[in-house]
Formats: structure tokens, C-alpha cells, sequence
């Protein structure tokens, strides 16, 4: 037996926070009745339908992991209200169905993954599993001592304090920081409440993967190797905090 949005995100159907949602805003069927979120079910054998038809007649694709050297200028979506251009349109020659994991601002560059994994894209979003995500800083004023230990022992939000952040300063006058949460617009918050606006933002790593040979704009397909290294690495994280 397997949680009803474990099981949806196995499927392909979207990442198993999405299918929480799903879920919750009652458009799943288990045997015919409004499904409960977090209710489990057999694969294969419980009856399952979202928007009344059958999981069963969703196409099984075969997985997908793209990473992408998102350029400013492009929202973290699949589609936009007001009509911007959405990173789907940097990896259009892609047939598969595929989403942004976790999301990067407008104005923010870096590295992005892009996958139909629903169980991986959880496993990379959710907090519980502690994936690093680095990102590195142009600041209008750059942090002194001070700051720099207010940024490592966590910092205090509006939406609550912060983990500790591993933070250092370049040679070249930029800030580098590695946190493993995923709150809106953390890292331009954390730098704003130390007195370091920022003017510009890139994220070069997430978890084991950096930016190396990527130009902006620029993407590829992750190989097996890296792959496996980022599934062995959640499965890490997760029985270090069990």
C-alpha cells in the first residue's frame, strides 16, 4: 500500500506537493468517492481517477531530468497570467510533459532543474531532505563580521527564523550563500535584513549539480551518474533525520 500522492507523483501525474493539491481540492476519486489526502491505496488495483478519468489512461513517460542555465527574464512556470516568458520556452525542443523544481524569481539566474520525477522533485523541495542550494551575490554593500554571523546562526523574517546559512565573502567582492530551505525570495530577504540589498543573484549549485560547461539559456539532459547521486543523496538526508 503507498500514500495516495506518493503514488500520483510516481505516476508522472506532477510533483507530490501538486498532487497534494489536487487531492485536497477534491478532484481525485478512490473507488468513486472524493480520495483523502493521505489515505493510501494498492497500485494497480484501487481504482483511482483525477478529474474522472482513470490514472490508468495518463501515459507513463519515460523520466526526464533537464538542467537549465535559466537567464533573468523568465518566470519559474509552466504558464503565466500575464503572458511572460516562462522557462518551458528555453527547453521547447523537450517532448516530455516537464516542470520547474522549485523556483528561481524573474530576475534571478542560475541553475534549474526541470523533470516529470514527482517523488524526486519532492524529495529535492521539501526541506525535510536538506538539499544545499548555492547562490552567489552582487550586494550594494557587502557584509562585515557582524552580518556574516547573523546570515551563519539564521536570520529572523516576517515568516519565521531561518536555518543557518553557510556564507562567505569572494575575492571578487561577492557574496556566496548555501542554504537548504526554499522560502519566497529567501536569499534576497536574508541579505536585505543585514543591511546588503541585492543587485544581482545566480544560483550555481543545487545539491551536487553546479553550472560547469553551461552557458545562459543553455541546457542538457543529466546522466545516469548524476542521477543516481541525487536520488542517493535524499535517501541520505532522509535516513540521517529518521
Amino acid at each position: 500500500m503507498e500514500r495516495l500522492q506518493k503514488y500520483m507523483a510516481g505516476l508522472g501525474i506532477d510533483s507530490r506537493r501538486n498532487c497534494e493539491l489536487l487531492i485536497a481540492q477534491g478532484r481525485v476519486t478512490v473507488e468513486g468517492r472524493v480520495a483523502v489526502l493521505g489515505e493510501r491505496v494498492e497500485p494497480g488495483v484501487t481504482h483511482v481517477c483525477l478529474d474522472g478519468e482513470p490514472l490508468e489512461n495518463y501515459s507513463r513517460e519515460d523520466l526526464v531530468y533537464i538542467m537549465l542555465y535559466k537567464p533573468a527574464g523568465y518566470v519559474t512556470t509552466v504558464q503565466d497570467e500575464y503572458d511572460r516568458a516562462t522557462v518551458l520556452e528555453l527547453v521547447s525542443d523537450v517532448l516530455e510533459r516537464i516542470v520547474p523544481v522549485g523556483r528561481l524569481d524573474l530576475d534571478t539566474e542560475g541553475l534549474l532543474l526541470l523533470t516529470n520525477d514527482g517523488e524526486l522533485t519532492y524529495r529535492l523541495t521539501h526541506p525535510r531532505f536538506g538539499v544545499e542550494k548555492e547562490y552567489v551575490a552582487k550586494v550594494k554593500n557587502l557584509p562585515g563580521p557582524a552580518e556574516l554571523d547573523q546570515l551563519r546562526k539564521g536570520i529572523r523574517l516576517e515568516d519565521g527564523l531561518t536555518s543557518p546559512a553557510k556564507v562567505d565573502i569572494l575575492p571578487n567582492g561577492l557574496v556566496r550563500l548555501v542554504i537548504h530551505e526554499g522560502r519566497k525570495h529567501q536569499v534576497k530577504r536574508m541579505l536585505a535584513a543585514v543591511g546588503c540589498p541585492v543587485l544581482a543573484l545566480r544560483r550555481t549549485r543545487f545539491g551536487s549539480l553546479s553550472l560547469r560547461g553551461l552557458h545562459r539559456g543553455e541546457y542538457r539532459r543529466l546522466n545516469d551518474s548524476e542521477i543516481r547521486e541525487l536520488k542517493d543523496m535524499c535517501s541520505s538526508a532522509q535516513r540521517q533525520r529518521t
